[in-house]
């Protein structure tokens, strides 16, 4: 477990889950020159090592272009350094599943988070998840990249269906699998004391909200709630890799 402290606070964790021999999941967070933080978690696909390689590419080079970045001064210019260095990332990935067999096919879903005292922009691509915890309650910020949710947004499933169905875990849109891809980005206000969740379909899937605002809110310190979600995942079966970061805004009192 890797904990980060500037003006924020983040924890970054991430386990093989119950079932799999291997993590294909990764992320991190990263501290610009200006203390600005930018979370990260993929869950990579394509098999035992395609889906390692193309999580950790994706994790390492946001963490050098982020590190190379000056201060985040407004939403719009934080946006455009996400689409762009996702992008950038994309090409790399897909190039280097274009020349080398055993990564053919390779792909990573992505959500990432620039966290500033003023703001938190978040992009993804996929079905890994960022919600926010604020005052006006627990809100998913992302819509998954998924067929199950296309059918669910055209009427075609009910959401209680959704949760069992087969072919849940089809993607309609992944990091590095075609040239080009779309990076949906949004920006939010934040406040002392909000916090945002990012994590990959392993605790999504096992975790209701309820019992993510339950754990969140509880009288734990950052770490003991993020293990305590990992805990949950792996007791409702942890039958995929489970990884999260979680994000807490301004001035968190550095006993806890």
């Amino acid at each position: 477990m890797r904990e980060y402290r500037a003006c924020m606070k983040a924890v970054f964790q991430t386990d093989v889950g119950k079932i799999r021999s291997h993590n294909e999941d990764n992320g991190g967070v990263f501290i610009n020159k200006a203390g600005n933080y930018l979370a990260v978690v993929a869950d990579g696909m394509g098999g035992h090592l395609a889906g390692d390689v193309a999580s950790e590419m994706t994790m390492t080079q946001l963490k050098k272009f982020w590190e190379e970045t000056d201060e985040m001064t407004s939403p719009q210019q934080a946006e455009t350094w996400l689409k762009e260095h996702v992008m950038k990332v994309n090409e790399s990935l897909f190039h280097h599943s274009q020349t080398n067999d055993h990564c053919q096919g390779m792909g990573t879903t992505v959500v990432a988070a620039i966290c500033t005292n003023q703001f938190a922009t978040i992009g993804h691509i996929g079905d890994s998840r960022c919600y926010l915890l604020n005052t006006n309650g627990f809100q998913q910020m992302t819509e998954d990249h998924s067929l199950v949710n296309e059918l669910v947004k055209s009427g075609q499933l009910s959401k209680e269906d959704a949760e069992y169905h087969p072919r849940k875990h089809v993607l309609l849109r992944a990091l590095g699998t075609e040239q080009t891809i779309q990076l949906d980005v949004k920006t939010v206000t934040v406040e002392e004391g909000d916090m945002l969740l990012l994590c990959s379909d392993g605790l999504s899937n096992k975790v209701s909200e309820s019992t993510m605002v339950d754990i969140l809110t509880s009288d734990r310190s950052l770490e003991e709630k993020a293990q305590a979600l990992i805990d949950v995942a792996n007791e409702h079966g942890g039958e995929d890799n489970i990884t999260l970061a979680i994000v807490q805004f301004a001035d968190v009192d550095e006993s806890r």
